[in-house]
């Protein structure tokens, strides 16, 4: 049997993400350069917050968490998510945070896997 992972920072080159095939690992100039796509301008503490525990999720289970589960994990409530980051939201947030979306994610609210 392996001996068990260290955690890791969120933001540590290295950080096994679940990223689509351009396999090349996240940094957050890559949240930087996504959220100025999506028209968000620059990220505030409260959207790190989201998006490094989003990424520390992934690197606990394996999988992006649903939009419940990011409220439940950040102390946000849905809509003061939806707030931050509008339109797609659980789209947008696991986008930012360099990750898939979980199977049968919807884009918006919950939708997902269940937590």
């Amino acid at each position: 049997m392996a001996p068990p992972v260290p955690p890791r920072l969120p933001w540590k080159r290295g950080l096994p993400t679940a990223r689509a095939p351009a396999e090349r690992e996240w940094t957050p100039e890559d949240a930087l350069r996504l959220a100025r796509e999506a028209g968000l301008g620059r990220l505030g503490d409260h959207q790190w917050k989201v998006i490094a525990s989003c990424r520390e999720e992934a690197a606990r289970c394996g999988c992006a968490p649903t939009l419940v589960r990011i409220a439940a994990l950040t102390g946000f409530d849905v809509p003061g998510l939806e707030r931050l980051f509008p339109g797609e939201t659980e789209a947008l947030i696991v986008r930012l945070s360099g990750l898939r979306p979980s199977r049968g994610a919807s884009g918006r609210r919950g939708g997902g896997a269940p937590d």
